[in-house]
């Protein structure tokens, strides 16, 4: 194994090693419920609009910007941060890459769920009732096996980057075309089903009157925040790997676009079995209401209520192997870049990948336990680090303006033979425009943890979803990105003697 420099031997390597950052089970577990949730009996079709805007607004200028800042740098996520904004800024890059490995502890859990019921549903009956299907998930939780699957999806991940953009790019390029056709399979087949056409128009449908509603674009802005994988640093992890022909605008809109059509698949596949299998006895309105009960930790949906639909319909069996293999795919995708960002942060920091790896294996794997052996603990975590997604992409897009947007633009961007030339519109996106949906989006999530979610508690640290707790855990983080930074100038000032 060797730390010599690598890139992607293909476009399509590197495409599909991107669109396995956005595509995870943001995408086929939450958009679904999501845009049941900000629909009306009307239909969802407003949403969906407000949703294509936001992919526009906020996702492509920082999926630009990931592939620009670490296409610049050549490093991870800190290293190239230093590069574009200035070494007193890298405790910005430390950040971002610090919410990514946060969510990494939790979300090696929810992939591990995934395996679990991939598993499940390969080898035993469906369930036919709630009862039933509450008692998988009870004998799931109720023993040690989330921590089993926990520590089988992230071994799994490390083995995938154990040698770094070659194994990866390898996985990748199976991983992510058998997805997108199982994708497209399971949607296929849930439109042939009886009643499906109802749950598809539904999907379709608009009711503009919502666009008139702030909370349905915050939703929207939202959703394209946690499932395109921009202002995460995983994509600027991976395009650090990218050769100089490769484009950067063309590539960075096929990643937001063939994400949000993955997320449109899925959805118009859940709509459709659910529409197909609920729908007869039910109006449109106690068939939503069903659609937009999340759960424990957001399961009722995926989890809960899609076993019983496939138990319910013909084929059911192997489509219900389908929709679980192609959401584990997903995770473990997901999963893939966010060991890579970490493990090239300490190689960046001198140490070798053998060492560097292990290393996150074993913290990531020890610091998920307590969200594997407590629900709370996830949902906990889940709330704090997703919102920290928008200060996330907030110190992307800062860091972007600390070197100039027209000089990164200018200096990367139109270097590229053939690639698309967006000019100074991405100027004032990256600029503006992401700064300003950022803090709206943080302000919205703050009003609503102090509002709904913890009205009473909201100045306590230890209640799961108060304003304190993020506050408290986001500041403890960047205390220590700017202690981790100050040191590291003390040592190149003051280098240790040989």
């Amino acid at each position: 194994m060797t730390d010599r420099p690598a890139r992607f031997t293909s476009r399509f390597a590197l495409l599909a090693s991107m669109l396995g950052v956005a595509v995870g089970t943001g995408n086929i577990w939450r958009f679904p419920r999501i845009a049941a949730q900000s629909g009306s009996e009307a239909g969802t079709g407003a949403f969906l609009l407000a949703w294509v805007i936001c992919l526009i607004t906020w996702s492509v200028p920082l999926i630009v910007a990931e592939y620009a800042v670490g296409r610049m740098g050549r490093r991870g996520v800190v290293g190239s941060v230093g590069v574009a904004a200035g070494e007193r800024s890298t405790w910005l890059g430390g950040f971002v890459a610090l919410v990514a490995t946060a969510i990494m502890f939790y979300y090696s859990v929810v992939a591990g769920w995934c395996l679990y019921y991939l598993g499940h549903t390969a080898t035993a009956a469906l369930p036919t009732t709630a009862t039933q299907a509450q008692a998988v998930w009870d004998t799931l939780q109720g023993g040690s096996g989330p921590v089993v699957c926990h520590l089988l999806a992230i071994g799994l991940c490390a083995l995938a980057a154990w040698r770094g953009v070659r194994s990866i790019e390898r996985v990748n390029q199976i991983l992510i075309p058998t997805l997108l056709l199982i994708v497209v399979v399971s949607a296929v087949w849930a439109l042939t089903l009886p009643g499906a056409t109802r749950g598809a128009l539904f999907l379709f449908t608009p009711d503009w009157a919502l666009l008139g509603r702030p909370q349905v674009w915050l939703e929207a802005l939202t959703q394209n925040a946690w499932d395109t994988g921009a202002g995460w640093g995983l994509i600027l992890t991976y395009a650090a790997y990218m050769r100089r022909r490769d484009f950067v605008v063309k590539n960075a809109v096929a990643t937001g676009v063939g994400n949000n059509l993955v997320s449109l698949l899925a959805a118009l596949m859940v709509f459709s079995t659910v529409f197909a299998v609920l729908g007869a006895g039910r109006t449109q309105g106690q068939v939503l209401q069903i659609m937009q009960e999340s759960g424990p930790a957001s399961t009722g949906l995926t989890f809960i209520w899609m076993p019983q639909l496939f138990a319910r319909m013909p084929g059911g069996g192997l489509l219900a192997v389908l929709f679980f293999l192609g959401l584990s795919f997903a995770a473990l995708s997901s999963l893939i870049s966010m060991v890579e960002l970490s493990t090239r942060v300490l190689v960046d920091a001198g140490l070798p990948r053998r060492r560097a790896l292990p290393l996150v294996l074993a913290g990531g794997f020890s610091l998920g336990v307590p969200s594997a052996l407590n629900v709370d603990v996830l949902s906990n975590q889940d709330f704090v680090w997703g919102v920290g997604l928008m200060i996330s992409g907030a110190f992307v897009a800062l860091a972007v303006r600390r070197h100039g947007a027209e000089r990164l633009r200018r200096e990367v961007l139109e270097r590229i033979d053939g690639d698309w030339r967006l000019g100074r519109v991405w100027d004032a996106a990256i600029s503006w425009l992401v700064p300003a949906q950022a803090v709206a989006l943080l302000g919205w999530w703050m009003y609503l943890s102090a509002t709904a979610y913890a009205p009473s508690t909201w100045y306590d640290p230890f209640d799961p979803y108060s304003v304190a707790t993020a506050v408290t855990q986001w500041g403890l983080g960047l205390g220590l990105c700017l202690l981790v930074q100050r040191w590291r100038r003390r040592r190149q000032v003051h280098p240790a003697d040989p």
